[in-house]
């Protein structure tokens, strides 16, 4: 292995300080690795609480997030099953949880790792934002990422390295947050967010000649099945019933400020047919089209 590996490999274990309770999050541990094709794996050096056999693997009492920047490999716990690994992987992988991991022999790979502890895990985990399923996370920002794993190590990997150092927590926080892939997700839920909007005001605008609802779904780019899934999520409602009720309520507005005739608004809105119209309309208000017509008469009671 060339002095230049060498100097770059190392790890680090720091004793949990009570200092870090209030903070709500430590890193207790990181180390960064070169593992060379063909070189045994886990190296030697670590703690025997930490150390581990592919053919044993082992269980953490803390969360560690594993970043592989380089090389390929496998990564298996209970939850995801045995699964491969490239470049740009992180494994976020929680207390009490058995996995194992290791680079293809063929490639070896460069890991960068921190190991957390405090509430701010539990939380997370407790929220669902943290899960044993969701292990293995493709990271978008990758160099963003690896910057602050070099943060982390600059701090660590020092003789003067404090037990409790709030600004290595606020790092170890970062890496949680983009390791844990929540911003793609809510960038996800922020995308399919506006593509409902879109669609409910498409919907509003072509209420007289309607749009099928896959056609909404092909207009905005998403498939049929997951926008229908979504917008009734996002609205309390499926499309089709959404739609309906923006026409039932159209027809209830013409019915009240125009003399238009009842078929002509039925025909209008797309009914198939002025009793199909008025039976929809006295189910959702509770009165049939002409007494709702009547009741906006001037001098009529209220309804």
């Amino acid at each position: 292995m060339s002095l230049k590996r060498r100097q770059f490999n190392y790890h680090r274990y720091l004793a949990e300080s009570p200092g870090s309770k209030p903070w709500g999050l430590a890193v207790t541990a990181a180390g960064r690795q070169a593992v060379e094709p063909g070189a045994s794996y886990p190296p030697a050096g670590h703690p025997a609480d930490h150390a581990f056999s592919w053919a044993k693997g082992r269980v953490l009492g803390a969360c560690q997030i594993l970043f592989v920047t380089a090389g390929r490999g496998e990564f298996e716990s209970r939850a995801t099953g045995r699964q491969p690994i490239k470049a740009g992987t992180a494994l976020v992988i929680l207390p009490a949880i058995w996995h194992r991991y290791r680079p293809d022999p063929a490639s070896g790979w460069v890991e960068h790792w921190v190991e957390l502890r405090g509430a701010v895990v539990e939380n997370l985990r407790r929220e669902g934002i943290l899960s044993p399923e969701r292990a293995i996370v493709p990271v978008e920002r990758r160099l963003e990422l690896e910057g602050l794993y070099e943060g982390v190590h600059a701090r660590l990997a020092t003789t003067k390295a404090l037990v409790c150092d709030p600004e290595r927590a606020a790092l170890g926080l970062q890496i949680l947050a983009l390791a844990s892939g929540v911003s793609e997700r809510r960038e996800a839920t922020r995308s399919i967010s506006a593509a409902i909007g879109q669609a409910e005001r498409l919907m509003a605008d072509t209420l007289e000649r309607p749009a099928t609802i896959p056609a909404v779904a092909r207009g905005l780019g998403v498939a049929y099945s997951y926008f229908r899934r979504e917008f009734k999520r996002h609205t309390g409602l499926s499309p089709h019933r959404y739609m309906n009720r923006m026409r039932l309520e159209k027809a209830r507005r013409l019915i009240g400020a125009t003399d238009e005739p009842l078929k002509a608004i039925a025909d209008r809105l797309g009914f198939s047919s002025q009793y199909h119209f008025s039976s929809a309309f006295r189910r959702h208000f509770g009165l049939s089209p002409s007494a709702w017509r009547k009741s906006a008469e001037p001098g009529s009671p209220s309804t």
